[in-house]
């Protein structure tokens, strides 16, 4: 088992770059959503709505599903396997040429992103009591700074590509 402080970085990583993913695609939306659909940028405004949903909701449905695999198999294999296929559903998403692809890849992303309450588990196993509400709060601190840097940086990469995000 590493040490709390590795634990605790590791756990402060992992929930920051799962904000930044959820950021980052924000700027190119309805670009990205326009060129593969070939549609105006209002159909691309309803599409968007039902990604940014599908995204939503497989992270409310699959929450209860990826703590109870990081009560089996523990907390940070579970965050691990999170970013290896978020990685990897970000990539199908920027080669998404259909919308059913990129409907496919938001609703992956939103079952793989279903981290935060394991991350808040990690933190409550690693932690004395006295010491968890201060680090609970450090896990909104780099959920929050993940947030900002995720938009942040996909209009920098949109300047690109739009699918460079």
């Amino acid at each position: 088992m590493p040490s709390p402080k590795l634990a605790l970085t590791f756990i402060l990583v992992t929930v920051c770059l799962d904000a930044i993913g959820i950021g980052l695609i924000f700027p190119v939306m309805p670009r990205l959503i326009a060129e593969v659909t070939g549609g105006s940028l209002s159909q691309a405004a309803l599409w968007g709505g039902i990604l940014s949903t599908s995204y939503a909701v497989m992270q409310f449905l699959f929450g209860p599903v990826v703590g109870s695999l990081s009560d089996r198999f523990g907390r940070r294999p579970v965050l691990l396997a999170s970013l290896v296929v978020m990685s990897a559903d970000y990539l199908l998403m920027a080669l998404a040429p259909t919308m059913a692809l990129l409907l496919l890849a938001r609703v992956i992303a939103g079952i793989a992103s279903s981290t935060y309450a394991t991350a808040l588990a990690y933190i409550a196993d690693i932690t004395p009591e006295a010491e968890r509400a201060p680090r609970f709060g450090l896990i909104g601190a780099g959920f929050g700074i993940g947030f900002v840097l995720g938009p942040a940086i996909g209009g920098l990469l949109a300047g690109v590509d739009t699918r460079a995000p």
